[in-house]
């Protein structure tokens, strides 16, 4: 490993875990979530979460293990049904739960990395989902006001990183990780593999390393 490496360890992340911060994380029905990183944050006790991602998992995969032992404030994901325990947490009144079409949720988290007011989109319009939201409207057309997301910490899932955190990821389990890399104060990523700079092939980076403060080699854990 190198001086100017980026790798850290599991541990050396607990320190920057605090009750009541805000996480984006990469996956789609856990693939592409770094079970590690959050392993840690479940092992760490902190408490009062929210969650910024596609979907909450299942209560054993993925993200839904923070939700199944109650370490989760607030969900903002387009989607609970894989995870019972987080609608029964929600239907009780135990969690907040804000559904975001898929596509919004993208562009409202590229907008927090991008330094922009919000995204306009006409989907959602005459839903429950414009409620207390602008409406504007163009040509005729109803678009919502979208606001942007952001949070203290992204935790991303790759297959290769170069000690620069250059990352790669595999096949599907790309996903929402590239995006969530862009809207937070301090990015991780657990990856299966760190190489010296110079030796990924710069056409097939995904997530530059500049975007990348920390990385976890999986093995690790």
């Amino acid at each position: 490993m190198s001086q100017t490496s980026k790798q850290i360890s599991y541990a050396a992340l607990r320190p920057r875990l605090r009750d009541g911060m805000s996480i984006l994380f990469g996956g789609f029905l856990g693939v592409g979530t770094p079970e590690g990183i959050v392993g840690e944050i479940l092992d760490s006790g902190v408490r009062d979460l929210t969650i910024i991602g596609n979907d909450t998992g299942t209560p054993e995969v993925g993200i839904g293990v923070l939700v199944a032992n109650k370490r989760v404030k607030k969900v903002i994901s387009s989607h609970i049904g894989t995870n019972a325990e987080t609608g029964r947490q929600m239907i009780a009144g135990e969690l907040d739960v804000e559904l975001v079409p898929q596509g919004t949720l993208a562009e409202r988290i590229r907008c927090g990395g991008s330094g922009l007011g919000g995204v306009l989109t006409p989907t959602g319009v005459g839903t429950i989902v414009e409620e207390g939201k602008t409406k504007l409207n163009f040509d005729g057309i109803d678009y919502l006001v979208e606001r942007p997301l952001r949070a203290d910490i992204a935790i991303l899932k790759a297959h290769q990183a170069d000690d620069k955190g250059n990352l790669v990821y595999q096949r599907a389990a790309r996903n929402f990780n590239p995006i969530m890399a862009l809207a937070a104060d301090f990015v991780v990523a657990e990856v299966d593999e760190i190489v010296p700079a110079g030796a990924i092939d710069p056409d097939l980076v995904m997530t530059p390393g500049v975007l990348v403060n920390a990385l976890i080699l999986a093995e690790e854990n």
